[in-house]
C-alpha cells in the first residue's frame, strides 16, 4: 500500500500547501517515452508569485518531485557464473 506521503495529494500538500483562499490546480499532464513515464505539474498562487512543482510517477506507483530512474542497457556475468 502506498502511505499518504508518497501519494500525488500527499506530496502535494507538502510542497505546496494549498489553503481554500490559495487552491492548487493541475496546469500540466504529461506521458513520455516507451514506459509512459507520467509528470504533473501543480501551481499555487502565493502573495511572492506563482510556484509551481513538477511531480513524477514512479514504476511502484508512488509519486516523486524527482523522475524515475532510465532504465539503462549494462552487462553482467553474474547471471551466467555458475
Amino acid at each position: 500500500m502506498i502511505s499518504d506521503a508518497t501519494t500525488l495529494h500527499g506530496l502535494v500538500d507538502k510542497w505546496l500547501g494549498p489553503t481554500e483562499s490559495a487552491p492548487a490546480r493541475v496546469v500540466r499532464l504529461s506521458s513520455k517515452g516507451a514506459n509512459l513515464t507520467r509528470c504533473v505539474c501543480v501551481e499555487v498562487r502565493r502573495p511572492s508569485g506563482l510556484l509551481s512543482v513538477l511531480f513524477f510517477r514512479h514504476r511502484d506507483g508512488s509519486w516523486c518531485v524527482f523522475p524515475p530512474a532510465q532504465n539503462r542497457p549494462s552487462m553482467s556475468v553474474g547471471r551466467f557464473a555458475a
